[in-house]
């Protein structure tokens, strides 16, 4: 038996969060199929103007506040509430593929498996950004840098690992999948890296912006000069336009 649970940060994602729930309530049947399995769902609601809250009440999820507009405090906002022995974070615009639980569940039952990380899939309109985001994605295949669309850690490990880093406002989930990486490395343990399956983010941020907009907001060099400097990231977060 395998307790999971699926922590979604949000903040005013009314437009979004339904599809993102539905998603994952199809997952959590499937993997509930597999085997004498148990799964939570919790929404950490920061400060959202909309109706989130009540988005996230009406599908069965608890329902966690936190006030401050730090992605890396959100998420570990939802971990300090999570009952789980497994910790799954899943961004609140992001499509899961039914088989995630499932897939997840079967590498962490190897108990040398500290965490990891499930393979991105975007889909903007723009063929130009299309192509941009799939030779950031091989690049980062490379060097071993994974996105925070949908993580997940052993809930022990995450706090001895620190949880997410609290002092930066873009690349937490970057630094945090590097976090795991050393600290399994130390132990002689292993970080999985899911890519039998793909998550699938919102178009929303690059298909309302501009190219030169969204290749410098990804530059690996701007995030790590500005990535503790909240005016910088302010725009990143509040894109609500509905693309699903």
């Amino acid at each position: 038996m395998m307790r999971i649970s699926i922590i979604i940060p949000a903040y005013n994602e009314e437009r979004y969060l339904p599809k993102t729930l539905e998603a994952i309530r199809a997952a959590e049947e499937y993997f509930l199929t597999r085997g004498p399995h148990w799964v939570e769902t919790i929404v950490v609601d920061n400060d959202s103007q909309d109706r989130t809250r009540e988005i996230a009440s009406t599908h069965g999820c608890r329902v966690v506040t936190e006030m401050e507009h730090n992605i890396g405090k959100v998420r570990n906002a939802g971990a300090a509430q999570a009952t789980g022995d497994v910790l799954v974070f899943v961004d609140a615009d992001v499509k899961v593929p039914v088989q995630l639980l499932d897939s997840i569940c079967r590498r962490m039952e190897n108990t040398n498996c500290v965490g990891g990380a499930v393979d991105v899939e975007h889909a903007p309109a723009s063929r130009i950004v299309r192509f941009y985001l799939a030779l950031w994605r091989w690049l980062g295949m490379l060097t071993g840098m994974a996105q925070g669309a949908t993580q997940f850690c052993r809930r022990t490990n995450f706090f001895e690992i620190g949880g997410y880093d609290e002092s930066v406002y873009m690349g937490e989930d970057v630094e945090f999948y590097w976090k795991m990486k050393r600290y399994a490395k130390q132990r002689g343990e292993t970080v999985a890296y899911l890519d039998e399956i793909k998550v699938a983010p919102s178009a929303r941020r690059f298909d309302a912006w501009p190219i030169w907009k969204t290749v410098l907001l990804t530059n690996p060099l701007l995030i790590a000069l500005f990535r503790k400097r909240k005016w910088m990231w302010r725009g990143w977060y509040s894109q609500r336009r509905s693309d699903f």
